[in-house]
């Protein structure tokens, strides 16, 4: 059985390297962007440790000796667990690892647009020295933080704007417990939309939640309100997004993630002075780049050992199909 990277931006593979070579196991990095660079660089692999690189029905069907994939991350929106799962190929992601880097990085976009710290650090650097241009400021008290999505990252955003003072509501059509969330109160989507000062977004993309902030979302928005989106671009329309800063429908954005990365240079969100703009970054920490590559490397040699993954998709949707 053989172990392959099949894409990698990181500047080095040092702790997968170490990780794997001290549990027996040789492995080989590529360079694979599309599904033709899959299908003809992974003849005879079985086990792939994948950042980008598009695993469609149509890469599964070409490569029988595919036995799993583990993905560097959280979203496995470019790997189709239907296709894998019908090929009998083991998915797993890593949705353990920078948890409080992501919710710290939303916390900080979401403060750094109530209190108008990029334009204002603008407007002192330029020679001005007034604090009636950030006018109006409003107390976190009197303030809602709006959650959607409530998994691991979304509590920990939650309890963090709780713990300054925001009152915070929630909605999360896919929550079966609400165990653990005194500190939230459990809404409707549109309740969210409707009410909240600032609206945070944590929840995978799929079918449902694309473009679930939408022109039509958008126009329900209090008056100024804030959006802020550390988790997949595809659940923002964009151009909806940018029209509404435009106009000073709403009062602000913080964008860690987009549709189309890198964002492109015709991006509609480039250039708006109450639009934060971040190059996917809130899941970084030195520590949780170590922790990201130590686990994808861990979670291959469990396969390779017939050791039960840690995070099997495939197989959570093969049972939820039985």
């Amino acid at each position: 059985m053989k172990i392959v990277i099949s894409d990698l931006d990181h500047v080095d593979h040092e702790i997968e390297t170490q990780t794997l070579h001290a549990a027996g196991f040789q492995f080989e990095k590529l360079d694979c962007k599309t599904e033709d660079d899959l299908i003809q660089q992974l003849k005879g692999v079985s086990v792939v440790i994948n950042q980008y690189a598009p695993f469609t029905r149509r890469v599964f069907e070409a490569l029988p000796d595919l036995r799993a994939v583990v993905r560097y991350g959280v979203g496995v929106n470019h790997i189709d667990l239907q296709a894998a799962a019908d090929a009998g190929v083991h998915v797993s992601n890593v949705p353990d690892y920078g948890m409080n880097e992501v919710s710290d990085h939303a916390v900080a976009l979401a403060l750094a647009l109530v209190r108008k710290l990029v334009p204002m650090n603008n407007d002192t650097h330029a020679g001005g020295w007034d604090y009636q241009h950030a006018i109006p400021i409003r107390r976190t008290s009197c303030m809602v933080a709006g959650v959607i999505g409530l998994g691991r990252i979304g509590r920990l955003y939650a309890q963090k704007m709780h713990a300054m003072g925001y009152r915070v509501i929630g909605a999360d059509p896919a929550m079966r417990e609400t165990g653990g969330l005194e500190f939230v109160e459990m809404v409707t989507l549109d309740d969210v939309v409707t009410q909240s000062d600032i609206i945070a977004l944590f929840c995978p993309l799929n079918d449902e939640t694309r473009h679930i902030i939408d022109a039509a979302a958008i126009a329900r928005m209090k008056s100024g309100a804030c959006v802020v989106n550390t988790a997949r671009g595809g659940l923002i329309d964009e151009t909806a997004l940018a029209a509404a800063l435009n106009s000073g429908a709403l009062g602000g954005a913080g964008i860690d993630v987009c549709a189309t990365e890198p964002l492109q240079q015709a991006s509609p969100l480039r250039g708006i002075a109450n639009c934060i703009l971040t190059p996917h970054m809130a899941w970084y920490s030195e520590e949780a780049g170590d922790e990201l590559k130590r686990k994808v490397a861990e979670e291959a040699i469990r396969f390779m050992r017939g050791e039960a993954l840690h995070w099997d998709l495939s197989a959570a949707l093969r049972r939820c199909l039985a």
